[in-house]
Order: C-alpha cells, then sequence, then structure tokens
C-alpha cells in the first residue's frame, strides 16, 4: 500500500510535524548553536518559543522544495515573511531572515536532502530526499487508515 503515496497526498500540518519530528530523532540534522538566540525575521521581536523550531522550520523547507523545484533563499525569505508592524502607519509585508533559510538549507544539504539545482539556480530535492520524504508520507497515510480501524 506504501506504493504511490507522495507528499502532495497528506495534510501540510501532518506532514511537517512528523517529518519535523524524524529529523530530531535521528540526530543528523546540523542545528547552529544560534537557534536559541535568534529572531526568524525582521518582523518579529522575539525568537521562536518552541525549542525544536529548527526542526520544524527544515521540514517544512523540505516540503516546500518538493513541491517547487529550484527554490532559493529570496523564494524562502519571501514564504517565511510576515506582516511588518510600523506603528501607526499601514502594516506592509516583509521578508523572513535569509540566514535562517540559508543554514536550513546548507543542513538538509548536508543530509543529503537537498542538492544545487543544475540550472545554477536555487535547490531542488534530492533522489534520497525524494524517498525519504515520500516514505514520511506513507507512514501518515498508514496511520491514519489504522485510525480509522
Amino acid at each position: 500500500m506504501t506504493g504511490g503515496v507522495t507528499v502532495k497526498d497528506v495534510s501540510a500540518h501532518e506532514f511537517v510535524k512528523a517529518y519535523g519530528a524524524y529529523l530530531k530523532r535521528t540526530g543528523r540534522l546540523e542545528v547552529p548553536k544560534w537557534v536559541d538566540l535568534v529572531k526568524t525575521g525582521p518582523t518579529k521581536e522575539l525568537a521562536p518559543y518552541d525549542p525544536d523550531w529548527f526542526y520544524i522550520r527544515a521540514a517544512s523547507v523540505a516540503r516546500h522544495i518538493y513541491l517547487r523545484a529550484s527554490v532559493g533563499t529570496g523564494a524562502l525569505r519571501k514564504n517565511y515573511g510576515g506582516r511588518k508592524n510600523r506603528g501607526n502607519r499601514p502594516h506592509h509585508s516583509d521578508v523572513g531572515s535569509g540566514s535562517v533559510a540559508r543554514k536550513v538549507m546548507q543542513a538538509l544539504e548536508k543530509i543529503k536532502v537537498l542538492e544545487k539545482d543544475p540550472s545554477g539556480s536555487g535547490r531542488r530535492i534530492s533522489q534520497d530526499g525524494q524517498k525519504d520524504l515520500d516514505r514520511i508520507a506513507a507512514q501518515i497515510v498508514q496511520a491514519t487508515k489504522e485510525d480509522e480501524e
């Protein structure tokens, strides 16, 4: 039954939670020392409350790149941006942290989930990475079927 199940077949929220937990459990993902101190963008005032936010972000980036090939830092900054509070002036959208986006992609590249796009712009999912992500998606489908029974 695991044949044919892809990341597109499962809920984004469920997949990101499951893949983030998998990345933390395996311990292969290299987490920078500064993750407890850094803001995730100029629109934020504080660092994330969740101590495992880097794993969640890595899982989310992996899913994003799985769905859209050739994604770079700029696209991720735009994707993880937010609403800039400008006081009594109207809010504007602002980009997320480029350093965080770069470090997440580099960490995923080290564990062979991502690879540089041969066209020269951005990164894409590797074959091993695609197998990993599809396996996690299949486990989610299997778990939901068992819950229904």
